[in-house]
């Protein structure tokens, strides 16, 4: 055998000519990933289950319009408060029409109409602006107008999608573009190591563009599970395919062959369960929902879900969080590609051949 087996001269080789010996072998890596991914399995059933299995009211606004300060309506609203730990949040509006207006910017979740004196109560939930909001608020009125002798009657002023009756298919096609769009770079590190950093990022634009095209077209032209404005959700998809490949690309950039934890950390455990898209962000644990909207795939799932619900009234900020992150990751992949493990060498202009 090899003096290496034995240690120096035939001796048994120490502690730490072994640990040495581990150190420079494959199996520090493998072990240490062994340990990382059966942590990342337990963190990964938590987060999901902490924010999606039970979800709470914690904030709901909700507009109060009408005779809401008679009797039997302060009866009512009490009822209502008292049912949901009064995570309600009460804005009162002159008409309703002004409170529909408030629907459509998704600033309220609902609108409390108080009619006869507080003997009806006609309750307009929105499904669209999270279906899972609407089914707790519409259960909670019902038992609430049966205790308090009041009749009520619901409506949903803006329903979801014949094809997507949970509104569950915005936040799949959301998800497919975050972890596609990190995955795709991922994968152009290990097959195309040699890109220069201008290609690297043109290569990630360009399956970015593919496919967004490609979740769009099958979602709505495939399945016909959603209705979308075809151009500007194909856009959201893109955008957030290429923001969730340059997050990877920073990492991988400061953090080499270990970038696969912040990204899984950051854009899954954290980002995905927050997104608003399985459990609307009034239902999620407060932090969460606030942290969320701050994220990529929270700001996608936001972006799109307007585009697809409330086209005439899409905000800024989502678009304004995502550029926000790309912009970050290009400056420091850009700054710092010296320190990406990948590129060409190039030899110098006065070498020989």
């Amino acid at each position: 055998m090899s003096d290496a087996a034995h240690g120096v001269h035939g001796k048994p080789p120490t502690r730490e000519e072994k640990w040495d010996r581990f150190r420079q072998s494959p199996f520090l890596p493998a072990t240490v990933l062994v340990l990382i991914i059966s942590a990342a399995a337990c963190l990964f059933a938590g987060s999901y289950t902490y924010s999606m299995a039970n979800p709470t009211p914690h904030s709901i606004p909700t507009a109060v319009v009408g005779q809401y300060e008679a009797a039997r309506g302060r009866a009512f609203i009490e009822g209502m408060e008292r049912a949901l730990n009064a995570s309600m949040k009460l804005r009162a509006y002159g008409t309703v029409t002004e409170a529909r207006s408030a629907v459509e910017e998704q600033e309220i979740f609902a609108i409390l109409d108080v009619r006869e004196n507080g003997r009806l109560v006609r309750f307009d939930v929105s499904g669209a602006s999270g279906a899972s909001v609407a089914e707790v608020l519409a259960e909670a009125a019902v038992a609430v107008g049966r205790q308090t002798g009041v009749a009520v009657t619901l409506k949903d002023i803006n329903p979801l999608q014949k094809g997507d009756p949970r509104g569950l298919a915005i936040f799949y096609i959301s998800l497919a573009a975050v972890i596609i769009g990190f995955v795709g770079s991922i994968q152009l590190s290990v097959h195309a190591r040699e890109l220069n950093p201008l290609e690297r990022i043109a290569f990630t634009v360009t399956y970015a563009l593919i496919g967004g095209f490609g979740i769009a077209a099958v979602v709505d032209w495939g399945l016909g599970a959603l209705d979308l404005p075809f151009v500007e959700s194909w856009m959201i998809l893109a955008l957030t395919m290429l923001t969730s490949g340059m997050v990877f690309t920073m990492f991988n950039t400061l953090m080499g062959r270990w970038a696969m934890l912040p990204t899984w950390g950051l854009m899954v455990l954290l980002g995905n369960p927050s997104s608003g898209g399985a459990v609307s962000w009034a239902l999620l644990p407060s932090l969460l929902g606030e942290v969320g909207r701050w994220l990529p795939p929270g700001a996608s799932v936001n972006a799109q879900h307007t585009a697809v619900y409330f086209p005439d009234h899409q905000h800024a900020f989502p678009f304004l969080v995502l550029a926000g992150w790309l912009l970050v990751s290009l400056a420091v992949f850009l700054n710092w590609s010296h320190r990406h493990p990948g590129g060409r060498v190039r030899n110098p202009a006065h070498a020989g051949p």
